[in-house]
């Protein structure tokens, strides 16, 4: 018999319309989509916020939502199940081998002082001492004869505790005039005293002083506190930062950690002043 084109033309057209209709129901079926929610470390949050950002644009059914509260926050809300991710600033502990550590990037921790401080260098010992008390005064280590305004980290911010192991201190032996809880807040109270000191992130540091904010960073023992400087080793004061996971990972939580971790997150990662992890 003569295929007779006009005959099957309606069938063809319906088949064609079918098959689109089932491969973009398949398609819509495999999309992600869900909310993921991402607590934890300050330092880690404003990265955190912008790799979702990139994130929710390729799946658009997604919401991440990234709350702070510091690294003790996020260990214990992902162990409640409150949220699906936490950020950690530092090495997991001996105690914590009931997480999963995800490195996403190398950070360093930078003394600060208002950028009209005329003191540029310090050694580990200065910064114990003034820390401690023990150095009250600028003009002790060639600055103004003023009084030394101490600014101190909240227990439960890892920043504290890397801090705290490297000068081989304990939390009671510090003598604070304020303890503050995020980066930001170290950073708006240094560049509105000429004579406070403080510790953050380098790369906060770095993208504070790129906006033009009134802070400097402090060379340690005679290394500058530099993103270069951590990615060749020099800088003494560095620190890993993870997102972390517990049990099982859901296949939202597992996208959003393949993208943090892959080559396609490194431009994000280095505009924080922040050394990408490349795992490949």
């Amino acid at each position: 018999m003569p295929f007779n084109f006009r005959v099957m033309l309606p069938v063809i057209v319906v088949f064609f319309l079918m098959s689109c209709g089932s491969e973009q129901s398949a398609n819509h079926t495999n999309a992600l989509s869900g909310k993921l929610i991402i607590t934890g470390s300050s330092t880690i949050a404003p990265l955190a916020s912008e790799l979702a950002k990139k994130f929710e644009k390729s799946h658009p059914l997604v919401k991440v939502d990234v709350q702070t509260g510091g690294s003790s926050r996020g260990i214990a809300d992902v162990k409640r199940k409150v949220s699906q991710i936490g950020m950690v600033s530092r090495t997991l502990k001996e105690s914590e081998s009931d997480l999963s550590g995800h490195v996403i990037a190398k950070d360093g921790i930078s003394i600060i002082v208002h950028k009209d401080n005329p003191v540029n260098s310090l050694t580990s010992d200065q910064v114990k001492a003034i820390f401690q008390g023990k150095i009250s005064h600028w003009n002790s280590i060639d600055g103004n004869n003023e009084k030394i305004t101490v600014i101190n980290k909240a227990e439960g911010r890892s920043t504290l505790e890397v801090f705290l192991k490297f000068f081989q201190l304990k939390n009671r032996e510090i003598k604070p005039d304020i303890i503050i809880g995020d980066n930001e807040q170290g950073i708006k109270l240094v560049s509105h005293n000429k004579n406070a000191i403080a510790y953050v992130s380098i790369g906060t540091a770095e993208y504070s002083k790129h906006l033009g904010i009134n802070i400097k960073t402090i060379a340690l023992d005679g290394v500058e506190a530099t993103t270069a400087n951590l990615i060749n080793g020099t800088f003494p004061l560095s620190r890993e930062l993870n997102f972390i996971t517990q049990g099982k990972r859901s296949k939202l939580a597992s996208a959003f950690l393949d993208y943090s971790l892959s080559p396609a997150a490194f431009s994000t990662i280095k505009e924080f002043g922040f050394v990408p992890i490349d795992t490949r």
